[in-house]
């Protein structure tokens, strides 16, 4: 193959700079193992959106298929007409029938080259995160309180979880009066406000958010 000439510019553009220019059109999805008490092996899917860092789709299941794939991938890709492209690693699960079925839908899918996991650096990274923050420290029964586990979770990420990559902030901010709320000075709380803090699996995480105080009777 011949060589670019030294520099001379590339045709095209680089890998990275190509996710940034379409950050908010971007899914991308991978598996990941977890191994119940009983030692039974399953599979979960997870679905992040790559430009607001929301966890779009996350299930388990014990016998992943290109058929249960594709119908987990229906379920996000319907949800909305803002994702135009789907990247994915090439697992076997991943069949060519269903990244067909995938384009039928008007989303073109990006395959990441062979032994880069940095190139779906994304999903890769939130994966991590799941195990870090979630299943080092909790041990699934079955596959319907893994389902559970990662589902609460999940709302935690998407709605209460801060991300640095937003500023930072949280995919899914909650709607507050701020208004009703502000403060004079970024180290005292604005008068009749409470900070009001809530349990997450249990007291694996806390969420903290800001409250008006209940007027006196």
């Amino acid at each position: 193959m011949p060589k670019r000439p030294p520099g001379q510019p590339r045709g095209d553009q680089r890998w990275s700079t190509f996710l940034k220019n379409h950050a908010t059109a971007i899914l991308a999805c991978d598996f990941f193992i977890a191994v119940t008490a009983t030692f039974r092996m399953l599979y979960a899917l997870v679905v992040i959106e790559h430009g607001t860092r929301r966890l779009a789709h996350v299930n388990v299941t014990a016998h992943p298929s290109a058929d249960w794939t594709l119908q987990q991938l229906r379920e996000v890709v319907d949800a909305s007409d803002e994702h135009k492209y789907l990247i994915h690693d090439r697992d076997r699960i991943v069949a060519k029938h269903l990244d067909d079925s995938i384009r039928a839908l008007g989303v073109e899918v990006l395959r990441s080259p062979l032994a880069s996991p940095k190139a779906n650096a994304i999903c890769e990274r939130v994966i991590g995160t799941i195990r870090r923050e979630c299943l080092d420290w909790m041990i699934p029964m079955s596959e319907a309180h893994l389902r559970s586990i990662l589902r609460r979770w999940v709302a935690h990420y998407n709605g209460g979880r801060p991300h640095s990559a937003l500023g930072p902030g949280v995919p899914d901010p909650p709607r507050r009066s701020v208004r009703a709320l502000k403060s004079e000075s970024r180290h005292r709380l604005a008068a009749g406000a409470l900070v009001l803090a809530k349990s997450v699996l249990g007291g694996l995480h806390h969420e903290y958010r800001l409250a008006a105080a209940p007027a006196d009777a």
